[in-house]
């Protein structure tokens, strides 16, 4: 016997709505979030199964992966579906064309496309404890990074405003130096009188090289003539930037604190020292590589399934004469993010990485297609050393080319 359960949770609460196995509605209720609610749960479902309890399996479809309600429904031993919001807003479509929409009947929604689909629907990873913190502070870390970006081009939008001269003196605006500096001297007149000494002084505190050649030209970029604002208006324009440093300066310091976390949570894990093996994998890349992928050994049936949840392989949209394949719209941005910026730093670690991009190119595929065909590549690479427990060998990996070279 099996009960199939809908659960459209928001932040305060949960829309549960069981089923039979011809459709027909056995309860519904709206439940609290934690774990007063989680105790109704349990005792829906109780009253349902009575003294059978061990001959039915109870599937619970719900649009997340994580959080403490789904590790309880985990731990309570139901199987745990996690449904795409896209493919629940397609389903409810199917049910009725009105547009109709509330958390019951989402609820609803959820029960019958686990009782219907349940086959095609992906259960909950059961990922380790130590793969969870890994993805905690790697996601968290790249968030900061994402954020300290936003931040900096606010900086530079209102720096082009009313003092432009800034843009040409400072390469990076989110820099040690730079924010300093820019703290001292938030307006073209003061800046203008920085010196040479106060400014190596600030590049010499950030590390800067090649200081006694680099000071003299931002000294002359912020001397130089440009266009400006009435002083009362840059002043205000002052304020605001003085407030707009304080932000990249606090991010960087947590950025900073935050990758030694990350480093200390993924050395721990038993894939660490295959994953650091891949070409262009180093903690912080292999950290997100990890958490986004997960641990579970079950999760992934073959290299080309792991290669779609990357969202590296292609699509292919056929009808009649015409087939075309296309990149993937849908995906996780933290992992293609991790992934490209793998395989660009690859193609400078492995002579055969570079060589799979260089054909690719040579066939007439633009730059970013074919960084990303060499990323799909390196998944499936990655998927093989994990499945056999082996580092990363150049010979193995790219056996086409190791042939060729002993020819």
């Amino acid at each position: 016997m099996r009960l199939f359960v809908g659960d459209d949770w928001a932040e305060a609460h949960h829309d549960v709505e069981v089923m039979d196995n011809s459709g027909r509605r056995l309860a519904k209720a709206r439940l609290p979030e934690g774990v007063a609610g989680m105790a109704k749960l349990h005792a829906i479902i109780g009253d349902l199964v009575g003294e059978d309890a061990d001959e039915v399996e109870v599937l619970i479809g719900i649009e997340t992966d994580r959080g403490p309600w789904v590790s309880a429904l985990v731990a309570a031993g139901y199987a745990v579906l996690a449904v795409n919001p896209l493919q629940a807003a397609r389903f409810r479509d199917r049910l009725g064309v009105s547009r109709a929409k509330s958390d019951a009947a989402d609820a609803h929604v959820l029960a019958d496309m686990v009782r219907t689909h349940a086959h095609e629907l992906r259960p909950v990873a059961g990922d380790s404890d130590r793969a969870e913190a890994v993805e905690v502070v790697a996601r968290t870390h790249k968030s900061m990074i994402w954020e300290r970006t936003r931040h900096t081009q606010r900086l530079r939008h209102t720096l082009r405003d009313y003092f432009p001269a800034a843009l040409d003196a400072f390469d990076d605006l989110d820099a040690a130096d730079t924010l300093e500096l820019l703290g001292k001297a938030p307006t073209p007149a003061r800046a203008a009188r920085l010196t040479i000494a106060q400014i190596s002084a600030a590049m010499k505190r950030a590390r800067r090289k090649n200081i006694a050649d680099k000071a003299p030209i931002i000294q002359a970029a912020l001397r130089a003539d440009h266009l400006g604002q009435p002083e009362i208006v840059t002043q205000a324009y002052a304020a605001s930037v003085h407030s707009l440093l304080a932000v990249p300066g606090v991010l960087n310091t947590q950025i900073k604190t935050l990758a030694e976390q990350v480093d200390a949570h993924f050395g721990q894990h038993p894939a660490a020292e295959i994953i650091l093996s891949q070409p262009g994998l180093g903690t912080i890349l292999g950290a997100r590589v990890l958490a986004e992928f997960g641990d579970d050994p079950t999760r992934y049936a073959s290299a080309k399934a792991r290669k779609n949840y990357a969202g590296t392989s292609p699509i292919t949209r056929a009808s009649g004469k015409k087939k075309v394949a296309l990149a993937r719209f849908v995906h996780n941005d933290r992992l293609i993010d991790a992934l490209t910026a793998q395989a660009q730093t690859a193609m400078m670690r492995s002579p055969d990485a570079r060589a799979y991009y260089d054909k690719q190119r040579a066939r007439g595929v633009n730059h970013y297609p074919a960084l990303r065909q060499l990323a799909n590549r390196l998944v499936g690479i990655l998927h093989g050393c994990l499945k056999t427990g082996t580092p990363y060998n150049e010979a193995t990996a790219w056996p086409l080319s190791a042939q060729k070279a002993a020819a």
